[in-house]
């Protein structure tokens, strides 16, 4: 009986999946930490034999071909994709035979990308279910502008040709695999669900509901900016990215860690912001593994930025290192224990923290500043706020006014980030560590830009 596996990586908002007949298994799109995937097969006593790309990914570099090389396995990526690596060029109509038991069909379904492919699953009764990677997702497509803006209504028409492509060869029972759309700058807009059928996703996506103008138009204005690291992954997965090194970072001394700290450089607390607020070391940033930490590492930082992460144990410089290495982020030191431990105490320090009922209490002529992305702004905000999106920050804090500045976001975790780098800058911060739903509850005014 085949069985599906899927590998998780909810801080990129990414799945990738081990299908297998019980013997040999075909991965799709995985991740570059492949060892979760040997893991997998090994829990399963299967040998993966075939490795398939639906595209050449944006938001990750992909572990596909070090997975091969390792493996022996078949590598199948898109014909008209130009690598530089051997691979089983596939296009619509191959059928891919892993085993007597299990076959995937290939289907072209451009729109995420011009040459993104799905693969069929089928069984002795026909369609089982599709992996669609940046096609159809639960509730929405892939974007379709991470080409560049010039090709966004193209891809944007080809997208709702391919998802009623999907829905025309397929079945309604069949099962919907993508690989984008749990958290995903890949989306177009937010996802429904961490389940589908092709009959359930033609009642319920907006790619069904509309005419292919209203698509184009829905998804084009639906679109906030991506990360700016993505620039880079699509031509790194193009030539094959090097494996990955997983060895523990050197660790920093005390006396090169405060002058890291004094020069502004990038220190990186992993621990929980509420951590964070009790005691930090004066110019870290706070980006906890509690949240989409690599996603904001590589979007607010230069390419090639020395980084130094502090944590209370090694695991958790670890757990990062592998965050970051999906991305490329590399060039790591670390150090490992509580602020108090790590330097003199003249650098350690704390941070007000408060909830939107203390931000009702402080009267007029505070300055408050939510950094949340235009998507989120546009549909609710404080009145007389300042909105600069957090991955503006760097460049735009001379826009914020001088006195003490209380910061938002959703829920805490990109405001505490803000929050750090403002802190670095010398400025006076208090964190709004709570849901955004609470500002009303508090009586604060709010108002829509829509």
């Amino acid at each position: 009986m085949v069985a599906i596996e899927v590998v998780e990586t909810s801080s990129l908002g990414d799945r990738s999946y081990l299908v297998t007949d019980g013997a040999v298994a075909a991965v799709v799109d995985p991740q570059r930490d492949i060892d979760r995937l040997f893991a997998a097969a090994g829990r399963r006593d299967v040998r993966i034999t075939h490795v398939l790309e639906t595209h050449i990914h944006n938001d990750y570099l992909s572990g596909g071909l070090e997975l091969c090389r390792l493996t022996g396995a078949e590598y199948g990526v898109a014909a008209a994709d130009e690598v530089t690596f051997a691979r089983r060029q596939l296009v619509e109509g191959d059928v891919l035979e892993v085993s007597p038991q299990l076959r995937l069909r290939v289907l072209a379904t451009p729109g995420h990308t011009f040459h993104h492919l799905s693969y069929v699953l089928e069984g002795t009764d026909g369609a089982v279910g599709v992996f669609t990677g940046g096609s159809l997702l639960f509730g929405s497509t892939g974007r379709t502008d991470l080409l560049g803006q010039q090709h966004s209504e193209e891809l944007a028409r080809q997208q709702h040709a391919s998802v009623h492509k999907l829905a025309e060869v397929l079945p309604d029972g069949a099962e919907i695999w993508p690989t984008h759309g749990f958290g995903s700058y890949c989306s177009a807009s937010a996802v429904s669900g961490d389940s589908g059928t092709v009959g359930q996703q033609k009642k319920v996506n907006a790619a069904f509901r509309l005419s292919e103008d209203e698509f184009v138009e829905h998804t084009l204005c639906a679109l906030d900016p991506f990360p700016a690291y993505y620039a880079r992954m699509g031509s790194r997965n193009l030539t094959g990215p090097d494996p990955v090194d997983l060895r523990e970072p050197a660790r920093v001394r005390p006396a090169e860690l405060a002058r890291r700290l004094r020069g502004a450089e990038w220190v990186v607390d992993l621990r929980s912001r509420r951590a964070f607020t009790r005691a930090h070391l004066a110019g870290a940033i706070s980006l906890g593994l509690d949240g989409p930490l690599a996603t904001w590492l590589g979007w607010l930082t230069d390419w090639g930025t020395p980084f130094t992460l502090l944590g209370e144990a090694p695991e958790q410089v670890a757990a990062a290192q592998r965050e970051l290495v999906r991305i490329g982020i590399e060039r790591l030191t670390a150090a490992v224990g509580q602020p108090q431990e790590l330097v003199d105490a003249s650098l350690v320090r704390g941070m007000p923290s408060a909830t939107f009922a203390d931000l009702a209490e402080a009267g007029p002529g505070t300055v408050v500043l939510d950094v949340r992305m235009r998507r989120e702004w546009r549909a609710r905000h404080l009145k007389n706020a300042v909105h600069i999106p957090l991955f503006e920050l760097r460049d735009r804090t001379h826009e914020i006014a001088d006195g003490v500045v209380w910061v938002h976001c959703s829920a805490g975790y990109r405001a505490a980030a803000a929050a750090s780098l403002l802190a670095r800058e010398g400025r006076e911060v208090v964190l709004i560590d709570e849901e955004f739903a609470a500002a009303q509850h508090a009586g604060l005014p709010l108002v829509s830009d829509r």
